[in-house]
């Protein structure tokens, strides 16, 4: 019997095929989703809707999709997730043709972005699910790690394309940056269809009755893994949604604002690319502790009327976030039983999108009050209530 070399033996245990076209598809998505809500601020900003409004259309990204979240994790679970990472790519390219060719008032921008937000949904399980089936327990974590990378720099690259598009104008020509973001669409599909579906044999994970939302949500620390996940990317949200419109109040181009939240992933890409060995070193609780921590004073610090303090703070907002959202990501996977990990996952996003559902609205009624710069305290002071709820349900425990 041939020995396996230890070089061999220490190699993770990936799927390669199945891996590639994943983190390909993930780039563009979310480089796609990038374009098209940074977009539509500046859309919203262009028809002269007041303030409220883009909390309004936030909102909307996350509020009827969140009813169908269970279910798809349901049916993620039963060896759907190429299949739902096809249909979400193609409600993009149907939002996508709606901004583009008819979203003239605030009330069509807000029905396209219920597409895009079911779009999302859809590619975000599918792609979780499918990061989990690309590799063995041994290869795991190096595939996590390559998948949020990926993830991070779909997310600079959006904002970098319309700030590189946009140039000096306070408030760029949004029907040119509409149709690059319905190219971005079209191409979101075609990487889609070459993702591999899952084995039928590796459909439904067991032969006993499915595992209930009230079972998940009760496994230790389950239910701060979610909470500290829906304070991130709301966090994470807001940050997209409104710092277009900061921009606007300050007098920065879109160039600079596109820079920003392309800062702001590339800090992310970088914190994700070392998160498992920080994981070693403190440990997933005091690390996640440690991140909310750094993001929470970023945010207030974003509020200083000062261009270089912006970009230092959205640097320090990247490095915090990124690994947050990230642990939260592979905790859950880690947490929930194998049967149940895309219903887990959906969970997950379910949280995230309800807190995406009320805290734009929130957001939106103190920046009508307190201006724009007001939604980044909230921000900050949301963030570090997570981390102490962490703390105390730890103590708890």
């Amino acid at each position: 019997m041939l020995q396996q070399s230890p070089a061999r033996a220490r190699a993770p245990d990936i799927d390669w095929r199945l891996l590639a076209p994943l983190l390909a598809n993930s780039v563009i998505v979310q480089a796609t989703i990038g374009i098209l809500r940074v977009t539509t601020s500046y859309r919203t900003l262009e028809l002269g809707l007041p303030v409220i409004w883009l909390g309004v259309i936030s909102a909307s990204f996350a509020l009827l999709p969140v009813f169908c979240a269970v279910a798809l994790g349901r049916f993620i679970d039963r060896g759907n997730d190429s299949q739902s990472a096809w249909i979400g790519t193609s409600l993009m390219l149907v939002s996508a043709v709606g901004f583009w060719a008819w979203s003239p008032t605030g009330f069509h921008l807000m029905a396209f972005t219920v597409v895009l937000g079911f779009a999302h949904m859809f590619c975000m399980a599918a792609h979780q699910m499918l990061a989990v089936r690309s590799a063995g327990p041994p290869g795991r974590e190096a595939a996590f790690g390559h998948f949020m990378v990926a993830a991070a720099v779909g997310q600079g690259l959006g904002p970098f394309v319309v700030g590189w598009l946009g140039g000096t104008a306070t408030v760029p020509a949004t029907g040119y940056l509409f149709g690059v973001g319905l190219i971005a669409a079209a191409l979101s599909l075609a990487l889609a269809l070459t993702l591999r579906p899952a084995p039928r044999s590796l459909g439904p994970a067991a032969d006993g009755p499915p595992v209930t939302v009230r079972t998940l949500v009760r496994m230790p620390g389950m239910f701060a893994v979610i909470t500290a996940s829906v304070v991130t990317v709301t966090a994470l949200d807001l940050l997209v949604i409104y710092l277009p419109a900061i921009g606007a109040e300050r007098h920065v181009g879109a160039n600079d604002i596109g820079a920003l939240l392309g800062i702001r992933a590339f800090a992310a890409l970088v914190a994700r690319a070392f998160y498992s060995r920080l994981i070693v070193g403190l440990g997933r609780r005091r690390l996640t502790l440690a991140s909310l921590s750094v993001a929470a004073a970023a945010f207030v610090g974003l509020a200083l009327p000062s261009l270089p303090a912006m970009y230092l703070a959205v640097i320090a907002i990247g490095l915090g976030l990124g690994i947050a959202s990230t642990t939260t990501f592979s905790s859950v996977v880690d947490l929930a039983p194998a049967e149940a990990r895309g219903t887990a996952l959906s969970l997950r996003i379910t949280g995230n999108r309800v807190g995406q559902v009320l805290v734009p609205f929130l957001a939106s009624l103190i920046a009508a009050a307190l201006g724009t710069a007001g939604i980044l305290l909230v921000i900050g002071l949301s963030l570090g209530a997570s981390g102490a709820a962490i703390r105390m349900s730890a103590r708890s425990a």
